[in-house]
């Protein structure tokens, strides 16, 4: 299968699966959508999403973390993985907020990967997300499929990226990386599909018998 037949494919499945893609961090705000993806690093979105139920009805603006400072804040989260170093990050980025950007979340990748503990995979989610651009964060199980479904070389999650927006139109992007998401999770999952079991592997690839071993992102 060529990889125009096998793009064609994958949105038909996808589409037909999840036609509604909900941003899986609850999030009031573009702020508290920064401060949900930075904490869900090795963390589950369901995890996170339970910390901050209890979090955002009163803190929810980066006034609220400067004033709190990073102690009070590691108490706040301190459920969720390496909470230490991302209470840090959320102290100090609450303050430039506010010092460069008049407290609000800036609307472009430069300023967002300027920010304490914002990587290019964070900006790229509050970019689409956030702010609805044109984005394709690409996180360990968007990764891993696409090295399963022939997409791209595996060799980094940057390179994925740009082989992912090379092969699907833009304008599917914000709600593709979502898909995969959600398919990654629930039918090709890491321990389990192995690249010969899910419904896209088997229809981009039908006759394959060996389990696809992945390169980490």
């Amino acid at each position: 299968m060529n990889a125009d037949k096998k793009v064609q494919q994958i949105l038909k499945i996808l589409n037909k699966i999840y036609p509604k893609t909900p941003i899986p961090l609850n999030h009031r705000s573009k702020f508290t959508l920064l401060i949900s993806v930075l904490l869900s690093a090795q963390c589950t979105d369901a995890n996170v999403n339970n910390v901050t139920k209890t979090i955002y009805p009163k803190y929810n603006k980066p006034q609220h973390f400067i004033k709190l400072g990073r102690k009070k804040i590691e108490k706040l989260i301190k459920s969720i993985g390496i909470f230490r170093v991302k209470a840090k990050s959320i102290h100090l980025l609450s303050k430039l907020l506010v010092e460069k950007h008049k407290g609000r979340v800036p609307k472009n990748f430069e300023d967002l990967e300027k920010l304490p503990g914002v990587g290019h995979k964070t900006a790229s989610v509050v970019m689409s997300q956030g702010f609805g651009y044109p984005a394709f964060p690409v996180d360990t199980h968007i990764h891993r499929l696409a090295q399963r479904w022939g997409l791209t070389n595996g060799k980094n999650v940057i390179q994925t990226e740009k082989d992912l927006k090379k092969l699907f139109p833009k304008k599917s992007w914000n709600k593709l990386h979502l898909q995969i998401i959600y398919y990654g999770r629930e039918f090709c999952t890491a321990r389990n599909c192995y690249g010969i079991t899910c419904k896209i592997c088997t229809t981009c690839y039908p006759k394959r018998k060996k389990t696809i071993i992945t390169k980490k992102a």
